[in-house]
């Protein structure tokens, strides 16, 4: 029962880390959205704005945990719980670690970038003076497909944009041949 409860709670929160993803996906950004829980208390959002803001900085995480951390008064953020649609990079996992958070709920796991477990579990590492508790797979198909769809789009895009330009009238190789 217990484990029922907290599934449901995990679904509830990672829900609205979607939201915040949608946000992004908005913005044309890669679509990772983050909620930081605090006495069961959303208290912090964020989503991807690397390009909106030209800023590297500008993670979901890093912007939540900031918000969270002004929310509460403090850089410790020892009784939170930070929810994300896709598994933290390693500038993003280090904060996590440097803000003491005690537990992270992740969505998808990214088998290309991600430091929670994928190519290194920096929020894990027991030579580290904080360890972190780790869930994954929470709305993991909705996670997921977000990202998988937005790269989809973008891999069209970007054909699109380097098609060269025909004259008026002129049929492109690939149209002659139909």
């Amino acid at each position: 029962m217990q484990t029922d409860i907290l599934t449901k709670t995990q679904k509830k929160y990672m829900r609205a880390a979607l939201q915040q993803a949608k946000k992004a996906l908005l913005l044309g950004e890669v679509p990772i959205g983050c909620v930081i829980v605090y006495e069961d208390k959303i208290i912090a959002r964020g989503y991807n704005r690397r390009n909106t803001d030209k800023n590297t900085l500008a993670h979901a995480e890093i912007t939540a945990i900031r918000r969270a951390s002004k929310k509460i008064g403090d850089w410790r953020l020892e009784d939170c719980i930070l929810y994300v649609t896709l598994e933290p990079c390693q500038m993003c996992s280090g904060a996590i670690v440097q803000a003491r958070i005690p537990q992270v709920v992740i969505g998808c796991m990214n088998p290309k970038a991600g430091c929670a477990g994928s190519i290194l579990n920096l929020l894990q590492m027991p030579e580290f003076n904080h360890q972190v508790q780790i869930t994954r797979g929470v709305l993991e198909e909705e996670c997921s497909m977000i990202l998988k769809q937005f790269f989809k789009d973008l891999r069209v895009r970007n054909k699109l944009e380097k098609k060269p330009p025909t004259p008026s009238g002129t049929p492109t190789p690939a149209e002659s041949d139909n």
